[in-house]
């Protein structure tokens, strides 16, 4: 019946050390994953803002041509709010927004960037920004509507 006798538990499990060790390569790459995952986080919100604003002026822009009623597209820098008719979008913390638009149509506060029914805008643009100034420059060409988007140049 030896051969049912206990073996020898000492060989068995994970020591103290290789714990402490295992642990401390844990904790290091979660020093080097979050900054990277907010980061990563970060940019993800940029481009659906990004995305939404330019969603937002080419629906006003088909909806113009579509009813032949001039359509405008609001923009309040001050709370980071784009909104036409019932749809409204407002940008996460830590982004600016900047419009660029004609002065005569502009209100107290609020940017307004129109589409006529021939096509035709009234020209300008959204800035949107991160704090450390680069974003993305949306414009809409004056003459036929047409909506762009490019990198925001600094300087």
């Amino acid at each position: 019946m030896s051969g049912l006798a206990p073996r020898n538990l000492r060989g068995r499990g994970f020591s103290l050390v290789e714990l402490m060790v295992v642990l401390a390569i844990a904790a290091l790459i979660m020093v080097a994953a979050v900054p990277s995952s907010v980061r990563f986080y970060d940019g993800m919100q940029r481009r659906q803002a990004v995305r939404d604003a330019v969603a937002m002026l080419s629906s006003a822009r088909e909806r113009a041509l579509s009813s032949g009623r001039v359509q405008d597209v609001n923009v309040r820098p001050s709370t980071r709010r784009i909104w036409y008719g019932k749809k409204t979008h407002t940008l996460p913390e830590g982004l600016t927004l900047t419009v660029h638009g004609a002065a005569e149509l502009n209100r107290e506060n609020v940017g307004v960037i129109r589409f006529y029914p021939d096509g035709s805008a009234s020209g300008g643009g959204i800035d949107i920004a991160r704090d450390d100034g680069s974003g993305t420059r949306i414009s809409v060409d004056w003459l036929v509507g047409r909506v762009q988007q490019a990198a925001l140049t600094q300087g």
